[in-house]
């Protein structure tokens, strides 16, 4: 049976390669991709379970964390099972209103990721620069509402994506070079002009990276004054502590972000593998790295869940 479906080219399925060029160390490649989405969901559901359970994590800073493992959980769920099977059992094929769902959860909840570490960043800026103001400000009728724009703002970004994608013609070929229906690998495929979506793309990334990255370095330039006016050492030790794990978030995070923007638009010369080994490394790195930073630097997570293992091998 072909491949396209209708007189516009629609295709009814997509094959996806994988990694092309790495396809004789797949099994190997494997190994540490199901041991990082173990320790995702592992992980990410540990934040979760920890401040549900405990009412002293019910605070502003920790509600903004659930959202942020909320998000690495989908991100991650979106990518690596079907990157799993393609590696094990070289199980590519895709329909294509299910490639197109992909597409939508991949990047609207990079962008909500995004939106979250900016929401983190006000977080610490209250709490250092207004902390008598912190409760009042934070309340849970503005989190509900902050929570709502994290939620509007990925999907209205994206939504226009993937209708732009899904009324293309696409009669070259039903195979992509890619892990999972990343947006400019898809609408390559198509046979008609897609400088709408190349256009529509950039400005996107641009405006969530460009805008988010300004408004979190406002907000810590505003804390570094707000630290270095303290008149104890201790005092400024403590408040640059509470902020070092949102800082190691955002560099993680937003490192290997720019650095797949810049390689997909302008590193022409770069071998396709090193182009889809830095996406993956952007989409599947950060979810698995965000809970064990905050479970090292944020103490009360730290030790409540050494207490709750604590606990567990006592009554075994």
């Amino acid at each position: 049976m072909s491949a396209f479906n209708g007189s516009h080219g629609t295709p009814s399925s997509f094959i996806l390669l994988g990694i092309p060029g790495l396809e004789v160390v797949y099994q190997w490649l494997s190994i540490p991709l199901s041991s990082m989405y173990v320790v995702t969901l592992v992980g990410n559901c540990t934040i979760l379970y920890t401040i549900k359970t405990e009412p002293s994590l019910h605070r502003p800073m920790y509600a903004f964390l659930c959202m942020l493992a909320l998000i690495d959980l989908v991100l991650s769920s979106s990518t690596l099972p079907k990157m799993l099977c393609i590696f094990w059992f070289h199980a590519g094929e895709i329909e294509f209103n299910s490639c197109l769902v992909q597409m939508f959860f991949i990047h609207s909840f990079s962008i909500m990721e995004s939106t979250v570490l900016v929401a983190m960043a006000f977080d610490r800026y209250v709490a250092i620069c207004n902390p008598l103001r912190y409760d009042s400000m934070l309340t849970n009728p503005l989190l509900a509402k902050i929570g709502a724009v994290v939620v509007l703002r990925g999907s209205a970004f994206i939504t226009p994506i993937i209708v732009l994608a899904s009324r293309l013609p696409y009669c070259k070929t039903n195979v992509i070079g890619h892990t999972y229906c990343e947006h400019m690998a898809v609408v390559k495929l198509a046979c008609s002009s897609i400088l709408a979506n190349v256009v529509y793309g950039l400005v996107v990334a641009l405006l969530v990276v460009g805008v988010d990255l300004v408004f979190i370095s406002l907000s810590y330039c505003m804390i570094a004054r707000a630290v270095w006016a303290l008149p104890s050492k201790d005092a400024r030790h403590k408040a640059f502590s509470t902020c070092a794990a949102h800082v190691v978030v955002i560099l993680v995070s937003y490192t290997p972000a720019l650095f797949t923007i810049l390689t997909h638009r302008f590193g022409h010369h770069v071998m396709p593998h090193v182009h889809i080994l830095l996406a993956n490394f952007y989409l599947l790195f950060p979810p698995m790295l965000n809970p064990i930073v905050y479970g090292v630097k944020t103490k009360e997570i730290r030790d409540r869940v050494i207490h709750m293992v604590l606990k567990r091998k006592h009554l075994s």
